[in-house]
């Protein structure tokens, strides 16, 4: 870079201008190291600028990194010259020494009469070079500082010491600054790895999770494993209640974007006024109440998974931007004027006909071409109905645990075959909130089931009295189970003694607790009965 010296624009900094160069100066180095908020952009900025004043072929921001015991570089700008490591650890009890020496002034490294810096001589590269160090510190505490770094030895003097305690203050701000953000991008990262693990626990192998993905839904898991790695859109298609969101979470996560967003947005469920502003997001004063900018569903979902439930809902201009979304993958807000790239996989679902819905003009023909590209249909319960069992216990044991019923209640003898024998119109959704209904009538089982409703195709199932009673005539076991679940609850669950279930239906306590057993029916055992 040449033989600059020192005094070549100092001297018209600190005498040449007076006050008003020294302003300037100020002025000058503020709007540099502030004017991003990029570290290094406003570092080479100030850079640039400086090496016009003095020499200088060097700027290195660092901080005294107490947790890791080290000096840590931030950022620097330089031309082509050696440079001490990012991460230099002190001497034991060097710490101690730099908080004692109680740095504020900017000073002139001098290696053979400082202490500290001449134990760190060998790591900080100083030999040859001429260090100019300002210390950094915000509301008083020393948090890092700033070296000014030229070749050869002897290049500063007292007039650039003395005009380096102007670049204390605006480098400090800028050093704090990018501290603060550093912190926040620590916990985005903590955040973010918390997500995934939560993610994680929660989902797990999300395709092994689904009932009846070994039986009933074997090949729609198999369409699952072959499209979940890729990034194709998928329709699903199936009747209400039979599932088609846990395929889309099944997609999701086992796909390589399992660790990002996974948006669930119900189509139907949309005012038609807000759609859009929904879906697409909107620019502040888009409308009357747009106070603020917001961001969509589909900006939201970016890096990961938008599923769109019940497609068949939305209105023909929403058709409109989103097969502009699945075309260009790019959206563009309400009141927006230009449009902001999306990494998203569209999931679509739906209950209704698309195909007649594209016949009768309602639905979209190339929208309809662009979300069919993999459809999978979920077959309704009455196709597999030997997943009945399995999803009864399944939610037996969840909504047990969702209304405080400790040990979940047996299921009669007989009971799985009447649900078996029902066809299920309202498909899964329909036998959790049986199982629910069952629960709270019977917290205690066991579970008959008896108060199953017939459909138009089940005239021969069961039909419920006002006492919640079967008007079906139940088999043996089944009538005993009643006979003696109504009596346990007389008894409030007392077996044995005066006023126990046993002496009520004049049996040996003993004998009892062989028939509940047999029929499953949970009682407090012995030891539990008088607590």
């Amino acid at each position: 870079m040449g033989t600059k010296t020192e005094g070549t624009g100092i001297a018209s900094v600190v005498s040449g201008k007076g006050m008003a160069g020294r302003d300037e100066f100020i002025r000058e180095i503020t709007l540099r190291i502030c004017g991003s908020l990029e570290i290094k952009e406003s570092l080479r900025s100030a850079f640039e600028y400086l090496k016009e004043q003095f020499p200088l072929e060097a700027l290195v921001l660092f901080i005294i990194d107490e947790r890791l015991g080290a000096i840590r570089r931030i950022e620097h700008a330089s031309e082509n010259v050696a440079l001490p490591p990012q991460l230099i650890p002190l001497p034991e009890g060097m710490l101690r020494k730099i908080a004692a020496r109680n740095f504020s002034e900017p000073f002139i490294v001098d290696i053979e009469k400082d202490e500290i810096l001449g134990a760190l001589a060998p790591m900080l590269k100083i030999e040859g070079n001429t260090h100019l160090i300002v210390p950094l510190r915000i509301r008083g505490e020393l948090i890092g500082g700033l070296t000014l770094q030229a070749s050869g030895e002897g290049r500063y003097g007292e007039e650039l010491l003395e005009l380096a305690g102007c670049l204390a203050e605006p480098f400090a701000i800028a050093l704090a600054n990018t501290l603060a953000h550093e912190e926040v991008l620590r916990y985005q990262a903590i955040l973010l790895d918390d997500k995934r693990f939560l993610n994680r626990e929660l989902h797990g192998d999300a395709a092994d999770g689904i009932i009846g993905g070994n039986t009933g839904l074997r090949n729609v898991m198999e369409m699952v494993r072959q499209v979940a790695p890729l990034n194709s859109t998928v329709l699903i298609l199936g009747e209400t209640g039979t599932g088609k969101e846990l395929i889309a979470n099944a997609i999701h996560f086992s796909s390589p974007r399992r660790n990002g967003p996974f948006i669930t947005v119900n189509c139907g469920a949309l005012p038609e006024n807000l759609i859009d502003s929904e879906l697409f997001g909107h620019e502040r004063g888009a409308f009357t109440g747009a106070v603020a900018e917001s961001r969509g569903r589909f900006e939201r979902a970016d890096g990961g998974t938008i599923f769109l439930d019940e497609i068949g809902e939305l209105p023909p201009n929403a058709q409109v931007r989103l097969l502009r979304v699945l075309q260009n993958r790019e959206v563009e807000r309400v009141g927006g004027k230009r449009p902001i790239p999306v990494d998203i996989r569209v999931i679509a679902a739906t209950h209704r006909n698309l195909q007649s819905m594209v016949a009768e003009g309602s639905f979209r023909e190339d929208l309809w071409y662009r979300l069919s590209g993999f459809p999978i249909m979920v077959p309704p319960v009455r196709q597999r109905k030997e997943d009945v069992p399995a999803l009864t216990r399944h939610f037996v044991t969840v909504r047990s645990r969702d209304l405080g019923i400790g040990v979940p209640p047996s299921i009669a003898p007989g009971a799985l075959q009447r649900l078996m024998e029902y066809d299920w119109p309202g498909n899964v959704r329909e036998l959790e909130n049986l199982v629910e209904r069952e629960l709270i009538l019977h917290r205690g089982g066991p579970l008959t089931f008896s108060t199953i409703l017939p459909g138009p195709e089940q005239k021969n199932m069961p039909l419920v009295a006002g006492n919640g009673r079967s008007l079906y005539p139940l088999n043996l076991d089944e009538a005993n189970a009643v006979h003696i679940t109504e009596v346990l609850k007389l008894a409030m669950g007392k077996i044995d003694g005066p006023g126990g279930a046993a002496e009520m239906l004049g049996i040996n306590p003993s004998t009892l607790r062989s028939r509940l057993d047999k029929l499953g029916i949970s009682y407090r055992r012995r030891g539990r009965e008088n607590n």
